[in-house]
């Protein structure tokens, strides 16, 4: 990093200390018999999981229930590190024992409806729950109506992997059973979408692979933008350890992807240009969780736009947002920024439950990105919000990884990289 010190950012990243110290009694009250309101957290990722954990620190005698169908939760960070042989699934696969013990019910099914005017849901049990708050963390959903030719059936041929779980194993079984010399076609989307560098990554992490297992592959990147996050850093990398293997073709220069052919496993791209390659990862452009849209929370462009001070809805009042769904002005859409805004969003919310003023709220982000398993960069930036702005960059806050940093520097990002997810999973999981 540029202009703080990583040691003191990294102590800043947490950030419950000081909403805690600000929510003062009500942070530190112990558990009684008398319910002070019901909250239902609906998504068990890095917002709603973080965001119902500290419902229960902030105020433990809150009547909390986290609904999420898997009883299991994926990740998708650290997922580009099972496509390049480093980590198994296991490894990125987290359970909710630890919300369990806290006395937060975990119901997994899938919300059916929100009727929002009599404040319930209705779940794919049959259960209906009465809230006196709900916070969406539903994710992201894909936007096939824009892509010709393919549909979500087809992502069990052409997979997106854009979502932890079986994507992410359907797509490590096609690289591994790809021959010698093969083509590998990643087309990532247009802004916005989750995890802008997560694409660069896996890049570089399936070379990796094919590096050590099939090092007569090859890489091609058809690419919906022009520029894309980490650029430098990435192509740098690239030169260095993958002479020769990748390809990157931005968008005006026939990057972006007019149709795909399922059967020939083909892309076509505006300009007419036609790519087959032996694996395909085609990652759609994308658009607020299903859950969102039933609740009737997005706008035009598919997205939830929130109170950006508390993630509540500008549509409808005592729903929150937060996450990838959410739009959150300066923040990119990742799994940090969501852990962050559920820590916000739970002040927030039991703020408004006990009539006070709810503290300012200040939202960090940082993103490793592993270019092999000893090369890390990174980004991270912290955040504040006005009225007149929203949520804005701190000027002169985080940094970006050095370009021309020696071989040490990129082993301890790695590292950090590492140190990074155990802390964020920890901090979200456990």
């Amino acid at each position: 990093m540029n202009t703080m010190n990583r040691r003191k950012f990294i102590q800043l990243l947490g950030g419950s200390s000081v909403i805690l110290a600000a929510l003062g009694p009500l942070a530190a009250c112990s558990k009684r018999a008398t319910t002070t309101g019901r909250v239902i957290v609906v998504g068990g990722g890095f917002g709603g999981a973080t965001c119902a954990k500290y419902l229960h620190r902030f105020d433990p005698n809150l009547d909390i229930t986290l609904v999420e169908p898997a009883r299991r939760f994926v990740t998708c960070p650290f997922s580009n590190a099972v496509l390049g042989g480093m980590r198994d699934m296991d490894a990125i696969s987290h359970d909710y024992t630890a919300h369990e013990k806290r006395g937060i019910k975990v119901v997994h099914a899938m919300v059916q409806e929100v009727d929002a005017p009599a404040h319930k849901v209705t779940l794919s049990n049959g259960q209906t729950l009465a809230y006196d708050r709900l916070v969406l963390s539903p994710g992201i959903d894909f936007r096939w109506e824009d892509v010709e030719g393919m549909t979500a059936a087809d992502a069990q041929s052409i997979p997106h992997a854009w979502q932890g779980g079986s994507q992410t194993t359907l797509l490590r079984d096609q690289l591994t059973a790809m021959p010698d010399g093969g083509t590998v076609i990643i087309a990532p989307p247009g802004n916005p979408f989750r995890c802008p560098p997560g694409p660069y990554e896996r890049v570089s992490l399936i070379a990796h692979y094919l590096k050590q297992q099939k090092p007569r592959s090859k890489i091609l990147i058809l690419d919906a933008k022009d520029k894309f996050s980490k650029q430098p850093l990435f192509m740098q990398g690239w030169q260095q350890l993958y002479p020769g293997m990748i390809e990157w073709v931005s968008g005006s220069e026939g990057g972006r992807i007019d149709e795909v052919d399922v059967a020939t496993r083909t892309l076509i791209s505006e300009l007419g240009d036609k790519h087959k390659g032996d694996v395909i990862n085609f990652i759609p452009p994308q658009k607020a969780g299903l859950i969102a849209h039933k609740a009737g929370l997005t706008n035009n462009d598919g997205w939830c736009p929130v109170d950006q001070r508390t993630f509540e809805s500008s549509i409808q009042a005592d729903i929150h947002v937060i996450g990838d769904a959410s739009i959150a002005g300066k923040m990119p859409k990742s799994g940090f920024a969501a852990n962050s805004q559920g820590k916000v969003c739970a002040a927030a919310i039991v703020s408004a439950l006990h009539g006070v003023s709810m503290p300012e709220p200040s939202y960090v982000n940082t993103c490793y990105s592993l270019v092999s398993p000893d090369y890390g960069i990174s980004v991270a930036a912290v955040y504040r919000y006005s009225k007149e702005k929203g949520i804005y960059k701190v000027k002169g806050s985080g940094g970006v990884s050095p370009k021309d940093a020696d071989a040490a520097f990129r082993q301890q990002e790695a590292r950090y990289a590492s140190g990074w997810y155990d802390s964020i999973t920890s901090d979200t999981f456990s």
